[in-house]
């Protein structure tokens, strides 16, 4: 993109402000490379990972990297053989220590479950040197300043070099606080040349003999090293030499160390540029409350409540800005100060950002496009009294525009056709606007013309706009107002300023009646767009309200939901409870039985009242709850009152009784045919009496008796075979004296099932018959009750 752009639109300027928030040089450096990009995939990334950094920025108040320094001169030392010195190697050592607490810092991230888009990619690329880092930690401090600890004899050194600057110092203590001290220009002690020195007047330089290492710039005071303290400070001199050389073989043979792993700093110290640049640019957006803007495929932008940068972010007026799509071209024309070339600068420069990877000061849901070129052509001066010279000047960069433009650029014009005769200049300005909308490139164009005004209305893919202005206050209100062209206003502030108001009609009967027209329908347009926006203001808050309540109903179906969903679970829970527990007590009574099977023997039978008591423990399983808990049938068994002789039915297996004696505290015994059973009063209900049946003719033998089984299994049975076995069984049921029996034929396809109703249909000695409940078998046996 050209770099004229960059200037006139100060893109220079938010690289300043950008680079404030950077800490390492190479961040910087990066900084000053910025530019916006033409790749609509590079711009996504770039965006990436400004999202990424804003999202550090807003958890954990951004990265940890601390002010690093370029290191690449250290490492093509290092490449070529060369020993560093301990500054070196400290910048060296802070970007591996910072590496490692970076590596860190996003592996705790990862831990939390924080996703980012690229963040992960970039960290994942560092190469840790944990025995490297804490080679250097020994070996030099954060200044560059070699530590005592570094090696054995450099502590030894540094020792002896302590006791000899002390030595050296008591003795020329001595000097400057004994006799001699009126000898001296000051009572102190100094160095020259690494030496220590006292200052002596000149005319006694020979009082303490020595050396003399430096004079005044006078000339009255000598710098002597006493002869008393000579061989004190070659003693020290000595050490420290040697203190010098075992320094530099400490920093040579570290620098051998860290030679090998030069490519992995090299990256390591990319890397942390990298991650340094998107923390700056995250808190740049921060600092100017920006958004992520979205790339629109079509150019086309859309800019909601957009504000300057450059400008003060508190006081700067938001304005929703369009171009592209339907809106190829929009002309903005209105008063002078109105804020017209801030809405053009605004326009430009967000767009730059954007594709610069950087987030724009706008609302949520704001677009951008992807342009191979913006072109601007923008003046301080903006008078139609411009001379020749400037004119040309604009004209020259107008026709460099025209020549590079394509489909795919935005171009900004600030006052086209300024600084000419009005009517060539609004020809030239619409001859330019049609040669731009022939090409297909998106523009926008700031005029104080009428002839722009119509050309908006006439020209498809053309819209006007204008800058609002408060007639009352005499004052812009730089709000940008789409549909709408602006007006001077000229009449209305003379008028407000006192000017007569024969003047002023004098003054509207000159100008030709259609500019008299186009400034009345504007004037028209104001007052509906005003009222129009009181509307939209009302039926906004409508909406808000509508879609409060909608939020509100949709979280207390979400909490109904969830609620229901828990009823359920523990109701399940407490179900699956209940049925184990029945099975467990089931498998007690079927265990019983087993039991009682065993010890009859192979030819004895369970007595046929041992099968009722079974079955009755097994249905108060399923009846013995629900019952106690029927608030309808408790109300109607306490109207009754039982007493020895009534007529009963027993419900836990269906067979009517009468009641003999009563047998204790709501328990009764009951003789149903041949037996009698000791019962709850609440498996009771009392009946009307019958008549006494007729009495069989014919002797039966007891349930007891006859080893008939009080069910009959057919299933896998032939049609013809079950039908015959099941007409003997009623047979030997009738002669057992069962008062019911069931008949088990199973689901199947269902024709057994319709052949056993059809058969006992035409029994003469069946009274009723019917499914069996659920939890017997349900439609897969039948229950035949006989006739008395």
């Amino acid at each position: 993109m050209n770099q004229k752009i960059l200037k006139t639109l100060e893109f220079q300027k938010i690289i300043q402000e950008l680079t404030s928030f950077a800490s390492s040089t190479l961040g910087k450096e990066m900084i000053s490379d910025l530019h916006p990009s033409q790749s609509k995939e590079e711009v996504m990334q770039w965006q990436e990972e400004t999202a990424d950094g804003v999202q550090i920025e807003r958890l954990r108040g951004g990265m940890p990297i601390p002010k690093l320094e370029n290191v690449r001169p250290h490492l093509k030392r290092l490449d070529i053989g060369a020993s560093l010195n301990a500054t070196e190697i400290a910048q060296i050592g802070k970007i591996l220590t910072t590496t490692t607490e970076t590596r860190r810092f996003f592996e705790e991230l990862k831990e939390t479950g924080i996703e980012f888009y690229r963040l992960y990619t970039i960290t994942d690329q560092f190469v840790t040197t944990p025995q490297l880092n804490q080679r250097i930690r020994e070996t030099v401090n954060e200044d560059g300043h070699i530590l005592d600890d570094a090696s054995p004899a450099l502590r030894g050194i540094r020792v002896g070099i302590k006791k000899g600057e002390n030595a050296v110092r008591e003795k020329l203590e001595s000097v400057i606080r004994g006799k001699s001290a009126k000898y001296l220009s000051d009572a102190l002690i100094t160095i020259r040349n690494d030496r220590y020195v006292v200052p002596v007047k000149q005319e006694y330089r020979n009082h303490f003999g020595g050396v003399v290492h430096d004079q005044s710039s006078t000339g009255q005071t000598l710098f002597i090293e006493p002869k008393a303290v000579v061989d004190l400070n070659n003693r020290l001199r000595q050490l420290q030499i040697e203190e010098r050389h075992e320094e530099d073989r400490i920093l040579a043979e570290l620098s051998e160390e860290i030679a090998p792993y030069s490519k992995e700093i090299h990256n390591n110290m990319l890397l942390l540029a990298q991650l340094d640049f998107i923390g700056a640019k995250a808190a740049y957006a921060k600092s100017i409350q920006a958004v992520r803007p979205e790339i629109n495929d079509d150019n086309e932008v859309k800019l909601y409540s957009a504000r300057h940068p450059l400008l003060d972010q508190q006081t700067v007026v938001p304005n929703d800005i369009f171009i592209g799509g339907e809106y190829q071209a929009v002309v903005i024309t209105g008063p002078n100060t109105g804020g017209k070339t801030v809405i053009l600068k605004t326009l430009g420069l967000l767009q730059l950002m954007g594709q610069s990877g950087l987030q724009i000061p706008a609302a949520e849901e704001s677009q951008i496009g992807i342009f191979n070129e913006v072109f601007a052509d923008i003046g301080d001066e903006q008078s139609i009294e411009q001379s020749l010279s400037t004119f040309s000047s604009h004209m020259t960069n107008i026709v460099s525009i025209l020549r590079k433009m394509d489909e795919k650029s935005l171009i900004i014009f600030d006052e086209l056709g300024a600084g000419t005769d009005p009517q060539e200049g609004a020809a030239l300005a619409i001859a330019i606007l049609d040669q731009i909308g022939s090409v297909g490139s998106s523009v926008m164009v700031t005029s104080h013309y009428p002839e722009l005004k119509v050309y908006g209305y006439n020209h498809a893919k053309t819209i006007n706009a204008s800058m609002e202005f408060d007639v009352d206050t005499l004052s812009p209100t730089y709000r940008l107002l789409f549909g709408v062209p602006g007006r001077s206003n000229a009449f209305e502030i003379s008028k407000r300023l006192g000017l007569s108001p024969d003047i002023i009609q004098n003054a509207r009967h000159l100008i030709d009646g259609e500019t008299q027209n186009l400034n009345e329908m504007i004037a028209d347009l104001e007052n509906t767009r005003k009222m129009t926006e009181m509307e939209y203001q009302e039926i906004r808050e409508h909406v808000n309200e509508a879609d409060q309540l909608l939020k509100d109903l949709k979280t207390a179906v979400q909490e109904f939901w969830q609620e229901r969903d828990d009823l359920m679970k523990k109701a399940k829970e407490k179900a699956n409870q209940t049925v184990e527990q029945a099975q467990e007590d089931a498998e007690k009574v079927i265990a019983d039985l087993r039991n009682k099977q065993l010890e009859s023997g192979i030819d004895g039978a369970i007595k046929e009242h041992e099968f009722i008591d079974a079955r009755t423990r097994l249905a108060n399983l399923r009846h013995e709850e629900a019952l106690s808990k029927n608030k309808v049938l408790k109300k109607e068994k306490a109207k009754q009152s039982l007493k020895p002789g009534d007529d009963v039915k027993v419900q836990s297996f269906g067979q009517k009784g009468i009641i003999v004696e009563k047998a204790g505290d709501k328990q009764w015994v009951v003789q149903m045919g041949m037996l009698k059973m000791k019962l709850d009063e609440s498996d009771l209900i009392l009946t009307a009496p019958e008549k006494e049946p007729a009495r069989r003719t014919a002797t039966l033998k007891s349930a007891s008796q006859s080893h008939v089984s009080p069910q009959l299994d057919l299933r896998g049975e032939r049609y013809e075979n079950a039908l015959a076995r099941m007409d003997q069984y009623l047979d030997a049921a009738l002669l057992a004296n069962y008062p019911q029996v069931t008949i088990v034929h199973g689901k199947g396809t269902g024709a057994l099932r319709k052949g056993v109703t059809e058969a006992l249909k035409r029994h003469p000695s069946v009274k009723s018959f019917g499914y069996a409940p659920a939890n017997q078998g349900g439609n897969g046996a039948t229950i035949v009750e006989f006739k008395n």
